[in-house]
């Protein structure tokens, strides 16, 4: 790039975007095919196509390629092609210029071009060059088995494939699945009725499909197309992959309500555009199944209102301290965990910030005021001794260990206190008062 700007101080440029770049190629791929039944990627920048028995409907080779470049170039892109009689030779003539070589004449149609273009290491073609040898010509007629020996099988492999003598298809890549459905309608409808009913049609043939493959929709999208050709779309989300109609078709129920049919709607198109593995689940399934799905649901009514990102979930995390015992994540997209409790770690329901308590002596105290009231200790479980994590400066915990009690009120609620035994407050006949509750049990 220094020895580029050297040359050329206005050259303008840009990161690569590899991701971006991978995709346009794979849209490039699926656009190839109306000049080839087979195709595919030729490394990160080129696609191989089989056009065998293709060029006639063109008119001819000459005539499918110019058809070719000019469809790419009305897209604002250019590319060098070329077309040979085997995959190795229409490799090296389309980066080295691109062409058409005539049946029979490989060896005149890309002997002129380097070594390299026979998809060699740079080594190799260095090592070639050094003894003469710098076009592709200079291989074809030598013996095979001398050049195996000193330069290696690759080397012989590739020339063996661009020459012919080897066979090398073009081994095309399996189209992913498309989930996606229409329906185009003889009268327009508006109706609110109307459009859940070829809503849910179309729900059955998509769910259909996504069952065949063994997947479920995350997202779907339901696209209206107007008379005045304007158009209209509905869109939601799924706490887990699914495909089943019924229950997708009540989550689209609010978001057609507020569809404006215009003079009305006369096709209807619905597409998954996230899909996910399913799961195979039991037919038939008790309880616990369906109150998976129930809370499936739910959190796809509401995740569809106020956001997904927005309805959490508790997940346990690997510490003991109260305030790092959890994590919290997007409900639709963490899995519940059972919590991993030991024994003598129960933990309170309610948990909030430590609040000072006015206790009386004992441990625990036999009565303390707490919210301006005053509770009696009927029952206590405990200490659970828990020290600060030394890796952590937490201002929380600057005060060192905690001794964690459970403690049974005589007025009801059940509360979690502790005491820092290693500091000593007093404040004359109030008590001590290194006593904090941190939660309630329920």
């Amino acid at each position: 790039l220094a020895d580029a700007r050297a040359i050329c101080p206005d050259l303008a440029t840009r990161p690569a975007d590899l991701a971006r770049e991978a995709a346009a190629l794979a849209s490039l791929r699926r656009w190839t095919s109306r000049y080839a039944p087979m195709v595919a990627r030729d490394g990160a920048d080129g696609l191989m196509a089989d056009v065998s028995g293709v060029p006639h409907l063109f008119g001819g080779e000459a005539e499918l390629r110019d058809d070719l470049h000019a469809r790419l170039e009305r897209a604002g892109l250019h590319a060098a092609s070329a077309i040979a009689g085997t995959r190795g030779a229409a490799y090296a003539l389309a980066r080295h210029g691109g062409g058409i070589v005539a049946d029979g004449r490989i060896v005149e149609g890309i002997g002129h071009l380097p070594i390299a273009a026979l998809r060699v290491g740079h080594d190799t073609a260095e090592a070639l060059a050094r003894v003469g040898l710098s076009r592709i010509a200079d291989l074809a007629h030598l013996p095979r088995a001398p050049l195996a020996r000193r330069f290696g099988p690759g080397l012989v492999l590739r020339l063996d494939q661009a020459l012919g003598g080897r066979a090398e298809p073009v081994a095309a890549e399996a189209e992913a699945p498309h989930f996606g459905v229409r329906m185009t309608l003889p009268e327009p409808i508006g109706l609110q009725s109307d459009l859940m009913a070829g809503l849910e049609r179309l729900l059955e043939r998509l769910c259909a499909k996504l069952a065949l493959h063994g997947m479920g929709a995350r997202r779907l999208r339901l696209e209206l197309r107007r008379v005045d050709r304007g158009t209209a779309q509905v869109e939601i989300g799924l706490a887990r992959p699914m495909h089943d109609p019924a229950r997708i078709a009540a989550l689209f129920a609010r978001g057609v309500t507020e569809i404006d049919a215009g003079f009305g709607i006369d096709a209807l198109r619905l597409s998954a555009p996230v899909s996910e593995v399913l799961a195979p689940v039991q037919i038939g399934g008790g309880p616990t199944i369906r109150h998976e799905d129930a809370l499936a649901d739910f959190l796809s009514s509401v995740g569809n209102r106020i956001g997904f990102e927005r309805v959490l979930r508790l997940l346990p995390a690997e510490s003991r301290i109260p305030e790092r015992s959890f994590l919290l994540a997007p409900a639709a997209y963490a899995s519940p965990e059972p919590i991993r409790e030991h024994a003598g770690t129960l933990r309170p329901i309610t948990l909030f910030a430590p609040e000072p308590v006015t206790a009386a002596s004992g441990n625990p105290p036999a009565s303390f005021r707490w919210r301006r009231m005053r509770f009696t200790t009927l029952r206590a479980t405990g200490p659970e001794r828990i020290t600060p994590e030394w890796w952590f400066d937490d201002p929380a915990w600057r005060s060192g260990l905690r001794d964690y009690w459970r403690i049974e009120t005589q007025e009801g609620p059940r509360l979690w206190l502790f005491v820092t035994p290693q500091v000593q407050g007093w404040s004359g006949a109030a008590g001590v008062q290194n006593w904090y509750v941190q939660g309630e049990f329920a």
